[in-house]
């Protein structure tokens, strides 16, 4: 059975899929965090996710093919949730976001530093960005000769978060 929508505008449709609390910080949780399986995902959510509500998006992000569930080999009862296409291609809506809140907003710069980043490589480092993660969500083939974004990006954050315990250790 097809689902009745508000109206066929592409921005109500997307809306529709991803407008509520919770849907674009899974999928920025597993995209930019790499957390791939419930635990990783409900425990090191900076915004402290219930597990209820974590179980349902991700349950309804797989039905609407925004991410992919398979069982994980190493344990039975873990899943393993990997972005599909659909979601890979949200990266340059995630690197506006990032870049509009930085602009208004209060944010802080441990969890800007990667919106900064994409931010200052545009489109360029935000294909790049999304090739890898074909690589690591889609099993595409890796560029060996290719630098890592996800690692610049992770340096990135690490960094600033060792420089701000580093100065408030000083105080």
């Amino acid at each position: 059975m097809e689902e009745a929508h508000r109206s066929g505008c592409p921005i109500n449709l997307t809306l529709e899929v991803l407008g509520d609390r919770w849907s674009l910080i899974v999928i920025r949780d597993i995209m930019f965090g790499n957390r791939r399986h419930f635990r990783e995902l409900l425990h090191n959510s900076e915004e402290g996710i219930a597990s209820n509500i974590l179980a349902d998006r991700l349950k309804r992000l797989v039905e609407r093919g925004l991410l992919s569930r398979k069982d994980d080999p190493s344990h039975k009862q873990k899943a393993i949730y990997s972005l599909t296409e659909m979601s890979i291609r949200l990266v340059p809506i995630f690197a506006e976001m990032g870049a509009w809140g930085r602009r208004f907003l209060p944010v802080s710069e441990e969890l800007s530093i990667r919106a900064e980043l994409l931010e200052e490589g545009g489109r360029p480092l935000w294909e790049e960005f999304m090739q890898e993660l074909r690589v690591l969500h889609l099993d595409a083939p890796r560029d060996p000769d290719r630098p890592s974004v996800f690692d610049r990006l992770r340096a990135a954050y690490l960094e600033v978060v060792a420089r701000n315990a580093a100065a408030h250790a000083a105080e």
